[in-house]
């Protein structure tokens, strides 16, 4: 269902404001806490294993990129399935984006959460009461327009590109300062299974994820078509960058078992590679960078689902109520308000390790059915050759069932149970 131009978002962003949300959705959960448990699972491979993710994202940027360009409206893959594809494999892509990225965002309220109170020098037996409040707070902000949240996102982001290009910056000079023979060798693969370093890729891939967020506010980008490509490829590259920086100096300068195995290294690992270096202000400088990080992703996630949910709503997967927007037109009211309600109900139950590799499986799944829809796109709207979209899928196919089995046998089940949903659930409604 199309949406009426009086129920459509106003665009409101530009290239800078869309590239800046999504570096804020790629920068946080990613590079301050996945990358501890992907070095806890590859090891010495950790930056090979960031470098094929990155290079598996390429694929998939490009593919998102260029259907957000010829169909810019919110909803992301939701409605692209269901325009190049069929309505199962539409709302397949919406149901794996709501359940794995409202985990995710729970997961970011908890880790901003623990970071907080750590720094203050609180109890962590607030988190569960600090997450929620946090999911609160950014629910209303939300509900003020994407221009504001716009704002407040430039602020957040800014502290964390800060924190992490200090902590590339003075942890490189320390490793070089030391006399390394060849700092490069301490993370070439060692002793690392081909599942390990493939499980650790899928992990990884998740961390680059964020550029979807742009594709997902798409109805609310000016001049779509070149802004939307131009975003995703930028906020692409400068993650790339941090995430092979701040990996490669935390496993030359402290070495894989301190950065990997160290007691809480899978919940605050740079923060414990920081003080490793004997580095205390970078310490306390990364902890405040990781805390913007989580609210910067717990701001993107909220834009993102609500925007999905809006999509959905309007195509009646979901109640018609999720699929309007607010008279202003700036904000879908009634899917921010649920969303925000959902991610504060998850915050106190969640598990970061457990919730990671579960949003490694779904988002694969999202992903290859971003480039299956790309494979459909007439050629007059390709903007990109066949074979990006074709690696794309396989590599998303393929990463995907490289999670432990429980997590993607759950995951699994969750499409399943996604589908008797659009079967049986909208008739309430129709």
């Amino acid at each position: 269902m199309s949406p009426t131009r009086s129920n459509r978002l106003r665009r409101e962003l530009g290239l800078g404001g869309a590239t800046m949300m999504g570096l804020g959705s790629m920068i946080g959960t990613g590079v301050f806490v996945s990358i501890g448990i992907a070095a806890g699972v590859a090891g010495t491979a950790l930056v090979p294993a960031i470098v094929l993710a990155a290079l598996v994202a390429a694929c998939n940027a490009l593919s998102s990129a260029q259907l957000a360009a010829s169909h810019a409206v919110s909803g992301g893959t939701y409605e692209y399935g269901y325009r190049y594809l069929n309505p199962t494999l539409g709302f397949t892509a919406g149901w794996m984006f709501l359940c794995a990225k409202s985990a995710s965002a729970a997961t970011a309220a908890l880790g901003f959460a623990g970071y907080f109170l750590r720094l203050i020098g609180g109890s962590l037996d607030a988190m569960p009461f600090v997450a929620a409040g946090a999911a609160a707070l950014f629910t209303l902000l939300i509900l003020g327009g994407t221009r504001r949240s716009s704002r407040a996102n430039v602020a957040i982001v800014s502290v964390t590109l800060l924190a992490l290009v200090a902590f590339i910056l003075i942890g490189a000079s320390r490793t070089f300062a030391e006399g390394a023979a060849n700092p490069l060798l301490s993370f070439l693969p060692r002793e690392t299974s081909a599942s390990a370093f493939l499980y650790a890729t899928a992990l990884m891939f998740v961390a680059f994820t964020g550029y979807a967020r742009i594709a997902t506010l798409g109805e609310e980008v000016r001049d779509p078509e070149r802004t939307i490509p131009k975003a995703i490829i930028v906020t692409l590259i400068v993650a790339a960058i941090l995430y092979v920086g701040v990996g490669a100096v935390a496993i030359t300068g402290i070495g894989v078992d301190r950065f990997a195995n160290a007691p809480g290294a899978k919940v605050t690992p740079l923060e414990l590679a920081a003080r490793a270096m004997e580095a205390p202000l970078l310490a306390r400088i990364v902890a405040v960078g990781a805390i913007t990080a989580m609210l910067g992703v717990l701001l993107n996630l909220i834009l993102g689902l609500s925007r999905v949910a809006l999509a959905m709503g309007r195509q009646g997967d979901l109640p018609p109520m999720f699929g309007r927007v607010t008279t202003s037109r700036t904000t879908p009211a009634a899917a921010v308000i649920a969303v925000g309600i959902l991610i504060a109900g998850l915050a106190s139950i969640g598990s970061i390790e457990t919730t990671w590799a579960f949003s490694a499986f779904t988002v694969l799944i999202y992903y290859g059915i971003t480039n299956l829809a790309a494979l459909r796109l007439p050629d007059d709207q390709r903007l990109y050759p066949k074979w990006i979209a074709i690696a794309g899928l396989g590599a998303c196919i393929f990463l995907a069932f490289w999670v432990p089995i429980p997590i993607w046998g759950a995951g699994l089940g969750l499409i399943l149970v996604g589908l008797v949903w659009k079967r049986f659930a909208p008739v309430l409604w129709r």
